[in-house]
């Protein structure tokens, strides 16, 4: 995605509720949908407990905004993202937000951010209440940018036992009449059916990876009609699958 063309994207990190060891992989995770034009942080600075985001927010020029707890039990850090981002919605200065945090308060949110026609991308850990994470256009678990959760691939059987019934409904809904459907269609049905739907969840890079994986599945790749060197990479199931 070139700067010229790239959706504009506002970060909004609750920094009471996120980490900051894996903002550095997040905003390289970010920088596949869109530019980050706006980067905020939003917490209570004077509180120890955000102390590790220091290094981070000088590094990655994410701007700190201070919020205080007025009252013990009632989050103000909350409010005040949200407040901030109806400003920027309204403003027009973005294509989307990308909403860091694992809290359910922001499933409103994503939800009157998507009305008005902008996409949503959810960031969080995989303890994040489903609504939130359904609220989303995408969500990403933040356990698959740690570095640590690059290793081995989990074995095709333990995916394939996961993953059977959602990859083969997304096939059937997709398919030609040959029974062959592109993978980029496939991929687009499983987002849009669950937001958090990953490969690297289930232990791999590309989608493509996972569906080559599954003993039930068939994968080719054909030429591009108009001589590209991108070939279409297409999936179908077995006719004696199970």
């Amino acid at each position: 995605m070139s700067n010229a063309t790239a959706s504009k994207l506002a970060v909004l990190f609750d920094a009471d509720n996120a980490q900051a060891s894996v903002v550095k992989e997040l905003m390289a995770e970010v920088a596949k949908y869109g530019a980050a034009t706006v980067k905020r942080a939003y917490g209570d600075w004077t509180t120890p407990n955000l102390a590790g985001w220091k290094e981070v927010l000088h590094d990655l020029a994410i701007q700190p905004i201070q919020q205080f707890r007025y009252t013990v039990g009632k989050n103000a850090t909350d409010s005040a993202l949200i407040i901030d981002a109806m400003d920027i919605l309204h403003s027009g200065a973005v294509d989307g937000f990308c909403l860091v945090s694992s809290d359910s308060d922001f499933t409103r949110l994503a939800t009157r951010v998507r009305e008005s026609g902008l996409s949503v991308y959810g960031f969080g850990e995989k303890k994040t209440p489903k609504p939130f994470v359904a609220a989303c256009d995408k969500f990403v678990y933040t356990e698959i940018l740690r570095p640590q959760a690059a290793g081995p691939q989990v074995t095709a059987p333990v995916a394939a036992d996961a993953l059977k019934p959602a990859l083969i409904t997304a096939i059937e809904a997709m398919a030609r009449e040959d029974r062959w459907a592109t993978l980029s269609s496939v991929g687009s049905y499983l987002t849009e059916t669950s937001p958090a739907f990953d490969p690297r969840n289930y232990g791999f890079k590309k989608l493509v990876e996972l569906l080559r994986g599954q003993p039930y599945l068939e994968v080719k790749s054909m030429p591009a009609a108009d001589g590209s060197p991108v070939a279409h990479i297409f999936v179908r199931i077995k006719e004696d699958a199970n």
